[in-house]
């Protein structure tokens, strides 16, 4: 037998070609409507989706900085008026509301040349950037009266192009590090792709597979050419060669076993389905081997689907299925979670292209499950009930419906059905009745025991109940039990997390192994199906080669005894030194709401003063009123006092209007108050608040002390360190000009919380060149929606018409007051988005910050880098030579990798900054996919590594970026603005809403804007 010819899908990956680096955006932007956005986007370059993606056609217009005009965005608007104009409405006809022309006269979509950046203002920008601010011009066009930015996104992938990579980093020690990516070598093979219809249709993916698994065993020999067929569960099937037709349809009886779970009310009965299978397409794997030599700039998608779908076909058998994870009993030692929920034990793959070629990412995992006991015992279990004899509150029955809601649970009478329960009965089960199919009514306990001669017990206790509240299905509680393999999918309490952290928590050395072994256990090529596609896994983890860079040294002020730093191993301390920019705490209060006595606080606050003003605060010895303490219960009456007692005091010394500058709040011994606390304090009162854990506060510690001083240096407008090479102007792409970093993050609600809005926040850098202190604002959106809707926004306001406004226009003006400069350079790091929404994130987002600034100055468009910061990926880095790495045994602080596994094309890396304190450190990873100021590798990862060394809140070099990190604080900080403002009781089924959907949220109470000047979410 001839071995089939292999495709070494390796790539050796030069860039000898450069790819053509345009960026298509569409700028067309719906106005008369938002349109839906898609269900499913399209997995950009990753392996995720399973569409194959057209091509864009020329409809698309190029999204070019000069707007059709001269350099730097003349043409159409010239003649503009002068920068930072006054809230009015914006102008018209910039680069970012490009009209997309029709199809006779629409032009093939021209490339967005990255040209260098100019070192100076350019012709459509002569005024200084120091100039007076002019009057708003008036709005042009009434196009914008009701912008929009969630216009439809592009058909696919091709419509944007993001940055080929400009070359490899030279800086830093050279090491070698293992990665936990598997080489796969692919034979090649005829690729077929059919499209599979089972009629009558099931959701049910199990069911699917079970229908596809009886065909398989009665047509595959005598219909199927005795291929082996690789199914996605869902509509497709893929083969290693055509099948002998093309089109063909079966008839399949799948009988119902006892055990099998089912829908209610159906009968146990075999079930007849009819299958079609018909040829749809004939995925190419030579293109797969053109893009992994940079020979191509479009991945085809088609071919990675096939072979993902081929590695997941065992797996999504034997396991649970969790996304990209599976999870099974038999995959490691379960443990106990609390509240009736036990966690698995699994792994995680992923089939990726990379320089190397296509590589198989294995990580170990675990999740929380339902444990599969008798829903009174969960009941026991989360209520910490000894019995149930007695009806239950009502606060703890909708704990109960909200734990169970969606839990699909077994009958002891009647095994071979499941129920999805939706809910539970107000009335207990002994007052509930129901209509029979003769029109009498009978109670539950009474058609029970008539029926199936089961007694009753715990009657005191609600029905579960399943199907509709119109036909409602009562279910005893003691009759119950939980189908096993339910994933938990609600957010976990404190405990719990601690448990599953605690558990899945493994050094570097033994992750290793795990992962290794899991490898092996899977046993990949020895599954038939991957044989007969010719795929081949490498059982050893990829070496990879990385680099080392150099931490930077940090600043301090002059009056310590220690001037400077050169931080080791990602940390370093305050001994001998002083905040490099002091702030001033003339005004301040202290509240204990603990059972600490009160006269702790004098103690605790004496000390904490003193241990400020020894690192650089100016902070006054004494408090502007007396130091109170209250009961947990009066804490929104206390602050509102302690809020009219300072105003009254400080104008009593002739300060009047000035607030009080920091409140420090020992909190109560009982959590839950955090949020509430900080709502009053930063949106109702304006005051800035530190508050301390009362357990913390008791000791005293030098430390602990030391890390508040560190914090609220920067809520009174300080600065604790800053980089050396930003005060000596030695920072590529961002010392020369003056440069505004932002950060920015969307976090989402828990699944479960149907209601609550997603929010967003944005910060931005206010003190170029050293870029350490960020203001931050943060704006509720739609459910779920990540594109950010608040960067720009133009609103009707009734007695001056459409006002332009935005996160983006409010950062500028607030860098501007500052700096007294504008910014002509613009990086941003944003955080939150996946690979599938790169595309449309990109579009939405550059499209916001080009109409902000077109609408502070026509003409107006400093260069963008857009940088996604991503932490969670699956790839880990292992270190090689033990002498190398951190105390915890992980990789050292400063190592990247933009070599071998990251992407064939795109500029990409992935960087670990800080030190591991516990567990296995995960790198993060920075993709580049908008880059005006043309970084080189050098540049960004050495900018990128040196900021992550400026994270005000502690002496440590931290895992992301700073800007990216204080936007997920503040993010997260807003997320408490709302916090038991919206019930569990919406609908858990439908799809997600969004902004087309015209869901309706209530928005974040306003952050007073004395506590947005500053760094209140640290």
């Amino acid at each position: 037998m001839q071995t089939p010819p292999t495709l070494a899908l390796r790539s050796p990956h030069t860039l000898d070609t450069p790819l053509l680096l345009s960026l298509s955006l569409k700028t067309s932007l719906s106005l008369s409507k938002t349109p839906e956005r898609p269900d499913a986007m399209s997995q950009r370059g990753r392996g995720r989706g399973r569409h194959s993606e057209p091509s864009c056609g020329s409809d698309a217009p190029s999204f070019n900085r000069g707007g059709g005009g001269g350099a730097r965005g003349r043409g159409r608007n010239a003649g503009a008026t002068q920068l930072f104009q006054s809230e009015s409405g914006p102008r018209h006809g910039g680069p970012g509301v490009v009209a997309a022309p029709t199809a006779a006269q629409a032009p093939s979509p021209a490339p967005l040349a990255q040209t260098p950046v100019p070192r100076g203002p350019a012709p459509a920008q002569a005024s200084s950037s120091s100039a007076p601010l002019p009057a708003e011009a008036p709005l042009i066009c009434a196009m914008e009266q009701k912008l929009t930015l969630t216009a439809p996104p592009p058909s696919s992938s091709k419509a944007v192009r993001f940055p080929a990579r400009p070359g490899y980093g030279k800086v830093g020690e050279k090491v070698q590090v293992r990665a936990n990516h598997f080489l796969v070598e692919v034979a090649a093979r005829d690729l077929h792709h059919y499209d599979v219809s089972i009629t009558p249709e099931v959701a049910s993916k199990k069911i699917n597979r079970e229908v596809i698994k009886q065909l398989l065993k009665l047509y595959k020999e005598s219909h199927l050419g005795k291929r082996i067929p690789a199914y996605d569960g869902m509509k497709s099937i893929y083969t290693a060669g055509p099948l002998p037709f093309a089109s063909k349809e079966f008839v399949v009886q799948l009988a119902e076993r006892e055990g099998s779970s089912a829908a209610a009310g159906s009968r146990r009965r075999d079930r007849e389905f009819k299958v079609t299978l018909k040829l749809a397409s004939k995925p190419d794997l030579y293109s797969l081997q053109q893009f992994l030599r940079s020979q191509q700039h479009e991945l085809p998608q088609d071919a990675i689907q096939v072979l993902d779908v081929v590695l997941r076909a065992k797996p999504s058998e034997n396991y649970t299925v969790v996304g990209r994870s599976f999870f099974a009993i038999q995959l490691g030692k379960k443990g106990d979670l609390g509240d009736g929920l036990e966690y698995w034990r699994g792994f995680y793959q992923s089939l990726r292209p990379t320089q190397f070629g296509l590589s198989l990412n294995i990580d170990v995992s675990a999740r929380a499950f339902y444990e599969s006991i008798l829903v009174t015992e969960f009941v026991k279990k989360l209520l910490n009930y000894r019995e149930l004899s007695r009806p239950l509150p009502d606060h703890d029955r909708l704990k109960v419906k909200k734990a169970l809601k969606g839990v699909k649970v077994k009958l002891s009478y009647r095994e071979n059905r499941s129920y999805k329960i939706t809910g539970v009965s107000v009335e207990p089960l002994s007052k509930l009745t129901f209509t029979l199919e003769d029109q009498s009514r009978t109670s539950v306990v009474q058609y029970y025991r008539e029926r199936y001669n089961i007694v009753l017990r715990d009657v005191a206790m609600p029905a579960l109940q399943s199907g509709s509240d119109s036909k409602p299905v009562y279910l005893p509680m003691e009759l119950c039990s939980i189908v096993a393999g339910q994933r938990y999918t609600r957010k976990l309490n404190e405990r719990q997390v601690t448990a599953l952290l605690r558990a899945t928590c493994q050094r570097p050395g033994e992750r290793q192994r795990s992962i290794v072994e899991m490898g092996k256990h899977n046993r990949y090529n020895e599954d038939d199906l991957i044989q007969q596609f010719g795929m081949n896994i490498s059982q050893d983890m990829a070496l990879v080669n990385a680099r080392v860079l150099p931490p930077p040294t940090l600043k301090y002020h002059d009056t310590g005894r220690e001037k400077s730093e050169n931080p080791r191993m990602g940390q370093w301390n305050m001994i001998n030194k002083k905040m490099v920019n002091g702030g001033r705490v003339d005004f301040w209060a202290c509240v204990n709401f603990s059972r600490l006595d009160p006269s702790f606080n004098f103690r605790f606050c004496e000390d904490l003063v003193n241990m400020c003003n020894s690192k650089g605060v100016h902070f006054h010895p004494q408090p502007l009123i007396p130091h109170q303490s209250a009961h947990p219960g009066q804490i929104e009456r206390v602050l509102r006092d302690i809020h009219k007692m300072s105003s009254k005091k400080i104008e009593e010394i002739g300060h009047k209007g000035k607030p009080l500058q920091l409140l420090i709040i020992i909190l109560p011994d009982v959590t839950g108050s955090y949020g509430m606390i900080k709502r009053i304090c930063e949106t109702e009162l304006g005051i800035v608040s530190q508050c301390c854990q009362p357990k913390a506060a008791s000791k005293l510690s030098k430390q602990y002390l030391e890390n508040l001083s560190l914090k609220i240096n920067v809520k009174v407008g300080g600065r604790n360190t800053v980089l050396i090479d930003a005060i000596q102007r030695r920072i590529p792409h961002v010392s020369d000009i003056p440069t505004i970093i932002f950060g920015a993050d969307v976090t989402h609600p828990q699944p479960g919380e149907d209601s609550s809005p997603s929010i967003a926040a944005v910060v931005a850098s206010m003190d170029w060149p050293e870029v350490t202190k960020y203001r931050g604002i943060v704006s509720a959106q739609a459910h779920r929606e990540e594109i950010i809707q608040d960067l720009y926004s133009v609103k009707q306001d009734p007695n001056r018409g459409p006002v332009a406004g935005g996160m983006i226009r409010e950062h500028f003006r607030a860098f501007r007051q500052a700096t007294g400069r504008k910014p002509e350079r613009i990086i941003f790091f944003r955080d939150g988005v996946s690979e599938g929404q790169f595309s449309q994130v990109l579009l939405y987002e550059m499209d916001a910050i080009r109409k902000a600034c077109q609408s502070l100055q026509e003409g107006y468009l400093p260069p963008v880098t857009f940088v996604v910061v991503q932490k969670r990926h699956h790839t880990r880095l292992f270190p090689t030579d033990q002498r190398k790495t951190d105390r915890s045994g992980n990789i050292q602080p400063g190592t990247v990798v933009d070599t071998q596994i990251c992407h064939p094309t795109e500029f990409d890396f992935y960087l670990n900054s800080h030190a591991g304190i516990q567990g296995t450190s995960r790198p993060a990873h920075y993709h580049v996919l908008f880059d005006e100021n043309r970084f080189t590798p050098d540049a960004l990862q050495m900018l990128t590594n040196n900021l992550c060394y400026t994270y005000a809140r502690c002496t440590r070099s931290v895992s992301i970026v700073p800007p990216a990190y204080y936007a997920h604080l503040a993010a997260f900080r807003a997320r408490y603005y709302i916090e038991g403002e919206y019930s569990d009781g919406g609908s858990t089924t439908g799809s997600t809403a969004g902004v087309s959907g015209g869901a309706r949220f209530r928005a974040l109470p306003e952050i007073k804007e004395n506590v947005k000047e500053v760094m209140f979410y640290c």
